[in-house]
């Protein structure tokens, strides 16, 4: 079973192409858990076709310590499994410890246990925090393979990096590697070109470029991925191929982070800064 957590800047698209991967994955006839550890509890809505799903800590707090995995998980797009970690009321609490309890209680409960057949498990994981909870599948292991989400925007590209910093802290512990960086474009000009000459300083890859089209939120707006809404899209097949990249990926790495001077001359040199 491979594990495989998400990370990238807040509002990249990091669940959107999450959950598109999994269903080109699902496709494949891949038997796929994701394990939403965003707060929001968004992670899975488009694979559940926009059915609101209890989270853990929801579940916990109404039912107590009585819970069966059957509270907690859903059956998603072609066979998807579906759980969501979910946060503290408002105000109140830490959300990273959702995660920590989420991860915890899945485990407690044999969700990743061999007869359940999992090939694969993802977790979505909050924005480009790297501490506390939200590093858990960092921190503990329970990720092996990290692939971040960038664009060639210049706070994405920060993120990354400082992604990757939390990568190397991290790769001798809980024995993750980066996997690749995943371009989810925003049409900033040379952004293939950068991204690829980021992932080469990095010391990884650009596992693939995603391009931006509309089809991604008209799919949204009906509340499923692209590959569900309209298969025969060419969006659709960009999240097959990506998919099949991870499916095929041999590439894991622990990164070299770069330096602020290098970050900002990589833009300047693809003429961002212009």
């Amino acid at each position: 079973m491979r594990k495989i957590a998400i990370y990238g800047k807040g509002g990249i698209g990091k669940s959107t192409t999450t959950q598109n991967t999994v269903a080109g994955l699902a496709e494949m006839d891949k038997k796929v858990m994701v394990v939403g550890c965003d707060p929001k509890a968004d992670s899975t809505r488009l694979l559940l076709g926009g059915l609101n799903q209890s989270t853990v800590l929801e579940t916990l707090r109404e039912e107590g310590e009585d819970v069966e995995l059957e509270d907690i998980l859903l059956e998603g797009f072609k066979g998807t499994v579906c759980t969501e970690s979910g946060g503290p009321e408002p105000g109140v609490g830490c959300a990273g410890r959702g995660i920590i309890t989420a991860i915890n209680l899945l485990e407690q409960l044999g969700a990743y246990k061999e007869e359940k057949n999992l090939e694969y498990v993802f977790y979505d994981v909050l924005g480009d925090v790297v501490c506390g909870g939200f590093a858990m599948p960092m921190r503990e292991g329970k990720a092996q393979e990290i692939y971040i989400v960038v664009s060639g925007e210049m706070m994405a590209m920060y993120a990354a990096n400082n992604i990757c910093k939390g990568i190397v802290k991290y790769a001798d512990a809980g024995g993750i590697r980066l996997g690749g960086l995943i371009c989810n474009s925003r049409k900033v000009d040379n952004e293939a070109e950068m991204i690829q000459e980021l992932a080469k300083q990095l010391g990884t890859q650009m596992i693939h470029f995603v391009p931006r089209d509309n089809q991604v939120q008209r799919a949204e707006i009906n509340r499923k991925t692209v590959i569900d809404f309209s298969p025969e899209h060419n969006q659709a097949d960009e999240y097959r191929a990506l998919a099949g990249k991870i499916e095929k990926n041999d590439m894991f790495v622990i990164p070299n982070p770069l330096e602020i001077e290098q970050l900002e001359k990589l833009l300047i040199d693809f003429g961002i800064a212009n």
